[in-house]
């Protein structure tokens, strides 16, 4: 029987691998249960110059997550000499949300990860999921509570030679479909786009629905 004080939390996260690049998205609503605590919430991360990710999940382990897998890509790159390629980051993260989630706690420790990234092999788009397992995807992804409308839209719309332009408008669509059924998504959008040129913010857009 699932058990009623479990908060639980909603977002809608997308990943989508373009011919020129990977565009990450998600909404910005914070949720636990039915009370909206964050209208400005940030659930698209910069990891280095060819690197990011989505998040979903519980805040502290997604934000403490976050801030090891960047310190430790940088003490990698200065014992290597070398920047680590996308394989070696995501591995690194998905081991650490593998000890995570198995460690002794009051409150488990579920974050959920979109993952892109561009190296000397291409672009990567990978789904670290809560459990720690990871896979590749070579089209699309999306996650959280919002990701069945997000889906909906990208198996209809998704093409193998879409651009990153293209992408972009794609994963707005995505988040409107789910902003529009999903009541633990809203608020906002937040876009980045990794291509040869590096990690960029392409949208940023608050969405108000009060009532002037």
């Amino acid at each position: 029987m699932e058990n009623e004080n479990i908060m639980k939390t909603g977002t809608t996260t997308v990943g989508i691998v373009c011919k020129d690049g990977i565009v990450l998205a998600a909404d910005r609503r914070a949720t636990a249960g039915s009370m909206i605590v964050d209208k400005k919430a940030q659930k698209v991360f910069k990891i280095n110059n060819s690197m990011a990710l989505t998040t979903a999940g519980g805040v502290s382990d997604i934000q403490l997550l976050v801030k090891l897998l960047k310190a430790e890509l940088a003490l990698k790159s200065v014992r290597t000499e070398r920047e680590p390629n996308v394989k070696e980051a995501v591995n690194l993260l998905a081991g650490m949300v593998y000890s995570n989630i198995r460690k002794m706690s009051m409150i488990p420790g579920v974050s959920h990860f979109l993952f892109g990234g561009f190296d000397s092999e291409g672009f990567h788009l990978y789904d670290v999921y809560p459990d720690g397992s990871l896979s590749k995807n070579d089209e699309f992804i999306s996650s959280g509570s919002g990701s069945v409308m997000a889906y909906g839209v990208l198996e209809t719309l998704y093409k193998s030679d879409i651009r990153t332009e293209e992408g972009i408008k794609l994963a707005v669509k995505c988040l409107n479909a789910a902003l529009q059924r999903d009541s633990a998504s809203g608020n906002g959008i937040d876009i980045m786009a990794i291509t040869k040129e590096g990690v960029k913010n392409v949208l940023e857009k608050e969405i108000n629905n009060k009532i002037e």
